[in-house]
């Protein structure tokens, strides 16, 4: 068909009704019927009568026609009102019986429902693919008011009409007055049933039961996805009250609106103009027509009471992707004044409209195409007359807009006033066919992001077990294979040389029996058995699964059996494959583990040890190449030696290792941006998203992206998904959060905690080993006993918001540039976390940008809100440690470990107090504080020092025990080495001090005054130095 005629032409629709089933009259033995059909008000032709019997169906064949256009029945007409009750090409559609007729007595009695077939047909499509695809399908919900004004009674006189109305667009000249005009005043005492169904809004024109729309219903939302007001924690109570005790007005009906491609754009530009679309309300009181039914010029008008207002933030639907907006909006007294300032709008829908009582009162199909026509066209040219105002110089501008403002409103709306005394509120759904602003696909994502960072083929698994132990017995085979190939080669090689003698195949036994007799004179017959011994023994526990022996002779003749017949299988595929394989050494495990490595290259890091941290980061690389986390922690190492080629190389292989790792993608797309590929920024942070489309941070970075770019809307979006997410994440939280006794819980803690900050006051050494001890016993406990203590907190200082929870993860990951945007929006949030935590944050960047006196201001402001927070004095200790102020800095690390909350980041307070002791030669001290240190993470700098403390307290033989510690988890490290060399003098082992000696030397130990104190202990006992 043609698919690019003129929009607006005349189509016919053309309605067959075939045959009606089930039907039912006066009389039991058949029914008169005919067939009426009527759309838009327009009876468009009745069939002829037909009397058949009861128990037959009705044919009727009856067709009738008529064509939608831009007069009588427009596309907005079609979308809106049932045709028959329904819309299709072909279907059975249910008859509604009049209440009391014999077709509703039958109904009761037999359950049999009466029905028609019918058919649908248009000649050519009503619109073309390109009309289509432009165009979008509005449908506007009013659901219930609740808690309206107290004086509204259900049996007042006259009866009132409870009506709704809004206007929309449907194309670029011409807007459409969407009525709600069939409310009902309902008492209080029960909640609305959910699910209830939605009703065609044509009120009195259909039979009992027809109103309802099939397959839409209205269901139980959540408060979270609830747009507008009264969605807060403490609006709920109110709510649940007014939903179940109070007076409402309930619509429940649903009113579907057609917009060509013109009223699409007009929609999206007036909702970017102004977000605030209004919904009046309002209370009808309908005089009698005078006797005659006639009635004198304004007698018959509809008098407005209790004219409300709900200003409905329609910015949502402009949010990529969304398609159905769900409020809850407070009413509002209507004032022309407060409707010109916060809409831009100059007239009332309902004022204008109370003139035609058809519209209002009556209820009639076609109200409105015949009553609001000229009503439409008028308030569109009222509208456009105001944006050529609005488009005037200032100047003109403002005194027109005053003048009109300066006339409105001459009284006050006493009856409005009482929605918002009663804190009235409704209930309204709007959602499109097709989404406003379109959003790109995970699919279009995922390869796009595949397009930048093209993915890496998976490394092959390694194996275990079973399939490990007949893969080392594979291997086996194979070497011994080779080394007997290596023998007869020897033996028979001249063979093989150019002009050499061939090999006599008669011979072949007797060169056999020569091979095996050199094999076993030279011993490497036995060798090659105990060679294969282990693999046979570890297939004999990980594939057959014996480990105790047989007390059956024959049990274990069959397991010889069936072992020999296994080896023998296995030993034939291995030679048949290829004799040339190198043999596979066995797979030993490393002995630190990645997550030792991250800890000693974090530990480096904070020593400004950048060389020793990214040989840690490559060794556990070295180890699981194929982890993804690996890559971006080594990523976020460069990044904190401002090497961004190189960290962005390495988020950027974490990408190809696995596509959809979170934190790799929201790292690429700050790169990408600090870079200016906005683009590409873009895709990552919208990929992170659709990855995990509960991640609070990946939100607000995609938001804090948006704002950068001034795509407001799209950032008020992922602001309020990310409100949304942490809203969810804390409510979570709270419900599972154990009960602590006010008690007893807090003084248990103290007392644990007591026990641990004693060491900086200088307590006996029995004290601080038992501490060890008893956090030896727990040590895994140590993360969830500090989040159990958090718990106590009173609720201001754990309370966190978006931006917060990304500065930390931006902070941890040296994005500094991001990391201070994401601070200033916490600024101007007016849902601001605690002022502690946003100093503590601020000074954490300043401090690593290395601007030490706007750190310390920072960190002032911190402790002015939260005087006990111990991350506040650790940072402040770490500030004094890097300007050199050692007596502050202890006093700060002291502070902290004597607070009841343990700090973030213990492993650097002990580092650094245990390193202040030891400089002030206070070995006491400076013993348990290391000796926790290497109880809680160890690491060979805190065994070294620990050594050093045990050694300058002549506790030689705790401190040999401590620097062999240290050297089994970095024996590179030459200061080990040398305070090794200084114990093994003191205890008088000349080989082993000689020994530990020139390791330090060959690890090339720098540091003068410990070199200086060997060679003077060397000379003092004699030995020591290979060089005397």
């Amino acid at each position: 068909m043609e698919n690019h005629r003129e929009f607006g032409r005349a189509v016919p629709v053309q309605i067959t009704v075939l045959s009606g089933n089930h039907l039912r009259g006066s009389r039991t033995d058949s029914c008169l019927s005919f067939v009426r059909v009527e759309f838009n008000g327009c009876v468009l032709g009745d069939s002829q009568k037909l009397d058949v019997p009861v128990d037959k169906d009705v044919v009727y064949s009856f067709t009738c026609s008529f064509e939608c256009s831009e007069g009588a029945h427009t596309l907005d007409d079609v979308a809106h009102k049932p045709v028959i009750r329904q819309c299709s090409f072909s279907s059975t559609v249910l008859l509604h019986a009049v209440p009391g007729s014999p077709a509703d007595v039958a109904v009761h009695e037999d359950g049999v429902k009466s029905t028609l077939d019918v058919m649908v047909h248009v000649p050519e499509p009503l619109l073309s693919d390109a009309q289509r695809s432009d165009s979008n399908v509005l449908m506007v919900t009013v659901e219930t008011a609740y808690s309206v004004p107290d004086v509204w009674n259900p049996a007042s006189t006259p009866p009132s009409h409870y009506i709704a109305a809004l206007q929309m667009p449907v194309s670029a000249t011409k807007e459409q007055v969407l009525l709600f005009s069939n409310g009902v005043l309902k008492m209080g005492g029960e909640k609305e049933p959910v699910p209830r169904s939605k009703k065609w809004p044509l009120g009195s024109l259909l039979a009992p039961g027809a109103e309802v729309i099939q397959g839409l219903y209205i269901d139980a939302e959540p408060t979270d996805m609830d747009h507008g007001d009264l969605t807060d924690i403490e609006d709920k109570d109110f709510r649940a009250d007014a939903e179940c005790n109070q007076k409402r007005v309930s619509w429940d009906t649903a009113r579907r609106c057609f917009i060509d491609a013109g009223g699409v754009a007009c929609l999206s530009r007036r909702i970017a103009e102004c977000r605030l679309w209004p919904v009046e309300i309002m209370k009808a009181i309908q005089t009698a027509p005078t006797k005659g039914g006639k009635t004198r010029q304004g007698e018959d008008e509809v008098q407005i009471s209790f004219h409300g207002v709900v200003y409905m933030d329609l910015v949502p639907l402009l949010y990529p992707g969304v398609r159905r907006i769900h409020g809850v909006y407070r009413i509002y007294p209507f004032y022309e004044s407060d409707l010109l300032n916060k809409t831009q709008r100059t007239y009332s829908v309902l004022k204008e409209i109370s003139k035609a009582p058809a519209a209002l009162g009556r209820n009639r199909a076609n109200s409105s195409v015949n009553s609001l026509k000229a009503f439409q066209s008028r308030t569109m040219e009222n509208q456009r007359g105001n944006n050529d105002v609005s488009k005037k110089p200032d100047s003109q501008g403002k005194c027109a807009q005053t003048d009109s403002v300066s006339g409105l409103e001459p009284q006050l709306n006493t009856e409005g006033q009482m929605y918002a005394d009663s804190r009235s509120y409704i209930i309204i759904e709007i959602a499109v066919e097709k989404p406003l602003a379109p959003k790109r696909p995970p699919e279009e994502l995922a390869k796009r992001v595949m397009e930048l960072v093209p993915p890496r083929p998976p490394l092959p698994r390694r194996p275990a077990g079973a399939e490990r132990a007949v893969q080392e017995y594979q291997s086996q085979i194979a070497s011994v294979a080779a080394q007997v190939l290596d023998q007869y080669q020897q033996l028979f090689g001249a063979a093989f040389l150019p002009g050499g003698r061939p090999l006599d195949p008669v011979l072949q036994e007797q060169r056999k029996n020569q091979l095996l007799g050199e094999l076993n004179y030279s011993g490497k017959y036995f060798a090659f058995k105990e060679q294969m011994k282990y693999s046979v023994v570890r297939i004999v526990r990980e594939k057959m699964l014996r480990t105790e022996a047989f007390s059956d002779p024959e049990q274990l003749q069959a397991f010889l059996s069936q072992l020999y017949v296994f080896l023998v299988d296995e030993m034939h595929a291995t030679l048949n494959k290829t004799l040339s394989v190198d043999s596979q050494d066995a797979h030993q495990e490393p002995v630190l583990s990645c997550a030792q490595l991250k800890h000693f290259a974090r530990e480096a890091e904070l020593n400004t040890d950048y060389q020793l941290a990214a040989q840690y980061y490559q060794e556990c690389l070295i180890q699981e190449r194929s982890e993804p986390s690996h890559w971006c922690d080594y990523g976020a190492f460069h990044m904190l030696t401002a090497d961004h080629l190189k960290a962005e190389e390495c988020f950027q292989q974490a990408l190809s290792i696995q596509q959809t790792h979170i934190p790799s993608l929201l790292m690429c797309g700050v790169l990408s941006e600090m870079n200016g590929r906005y683009e590409d920024a873009e895709t990552f942070f919208e990929r992170a998203t659709c990855v995990e489309p509960n991640n609070v941070v990946a939100w607000a970075l995609f938001g804090i992206f948006c704002q950068t770019q001034e795509k407001f809307i799209e950032a008020e979006m992922a602001f309020r998904e990310a409100n949304k997410q942490l809203n969810a994440v804390l409510q979570n939280e709270s419900a599972s959060r154990p009960e602590i006794s006010s008690e007893t819980q807090p003084g248990q803690k103290k007392e644990q905690n007591d026990e641990s900050s004693e060491t900086p006051a200088g307590n006996t050494e029995e004290t601080d080993e038992g501490d060890a001890v008893h956090e030896e016993d727990q040590p895994q406990n140590d993360q969830e006993s500090k989040q159990e203590v958090q718990h106590q907190i009173p609720p201001t200082s754990v309370q966190t918001t978006i931006y917060m929870e990304t500065v930390w993860i931006l902070l941890q990951n040296y994005a500094l540039q991001m990391a201070q945007r994401a601070l200033a929006l916490e600024l101007l949030s007016p849902d601001r976390g605690t002022i502690s935590s946003y100093h503590l944050a601020l000074a954490k960047l300043h401090l690593l940008r290395g601007e030490h006196d706007s750190a310390e201001a920072s960190l002032k402001e911190a402790l002015t809100d939260n005087f006990q927070n111990p991350d506040i004095w650790a940072l402040w200790g770490h500030l004094h440690y890097e300007k050199g102020d050692y007596f502050h800095a202890q006093s700060c690390y002291e502070r902290t470990l004597d607070s009841v909350l343990d700090a973030s980041d213990t492993h650097s307070i002990y580092l650094r107090l245990g390193s202040i002791y030891l400089q002030k030669g206070e070995y006491e001290k400076a013993k348990p504080v290391f000796l926790r240190a290497c109880k809680r993470s160890p690491s060979c700098l805190t065994w070294l020092r620990l050594g050093i403390a045990c050694y300058r307290l002549e506790e030689l033989t705790e401190a040999e025990e401590a620097l062999t510690e240290a050297n089994a988890l970095n024996n590179r490290n030459p200061e080990v080495w040398g305070y090794l060399s200084l114990v093994c003098l003191r205890t008088g082992r000349k080989l082993e001090a000689e020994q530990s000696y020139k390791y330090a030397l060959k690890m090339n130990l720098q540091e003068e005054s410990l070199l200086e104190e060997i060679h003077e202990l060397q000379s003092r006992v004699g030995f020591g130095n290979p060089s005397f």
